[in-house]
């Protein structure tokens, strides 16, 4: 019997429409758990905040909920199971260490971390963390996702894979 391949840590994907991401969001929403951080990065209207409300409705059991971007008030918290959702986006932060007056510690000790515009922590990004970066592609409705699990992500990317 031959040794399992390993799965792999990263990989890209197509999104051809708006529902592909939210599917996307829907099986990352079915890997996480507490103490959990999703970096999403890509440019404005890349489709973060899309993959962000398709992750928060995949955890809300069914009930309809509005999900605004926290653009203006830099993080929403959304009580979900396994865990509470805290929605950052980081936009507008001028310095890392702004996070903390947000709730940061509470929401890397207590709940998901869906953070926005991660660069901005610079230094203070926790390294056990799922990268997704998600890039234009040619039809403007299709996007691209390129994931990176670190720390026990590493292992859990591979249940992502179509």
């Amino acid at each position: 019997m031959s040794a399992p391949l390993p799965r792999p840590q990263s990989f890209s994907l197509d999104l051809s429409h708006e529902a592909a991401t939210a599917a996307l969001a829907q099986a990352v929403a079915g890997c996480a758990r507490r103490g959990d951080v999703i970096a999403l990065s890509g440019d404005l209207g890349a489709g973060k905040t899309a993959f962000a409300r398709a992750f928060i409705q995949a955890l809300s059991g069914g009930a309809a909920e509005t999900v605004p971007s926290p653009t203006f008030t830099l993080v929403q918290v959304y009580e979900r199971a396994p865990a509470p959702v805290w929605h950052f986006d980081l936009y507008r932060l001028e310095r890392p260490e702004e996070v903390y007056e947000l709730g940061f510690e509470d929401a890397l000790a207590q709940g998901i971390s869906l953070i926005e515009w991660p660069e901005r922590l610079g230094p203070l990004l926790p390294r056990e963390r799922l990268d997704i970066a998600l890039a234009f592609a040619a039809d403007p409705n299709a996007r691209r996702a390129a994931l990176r699990g670190h720390g026990s992500w590493e292992k859990r990317c591979g249940d992502l894979m179509p």
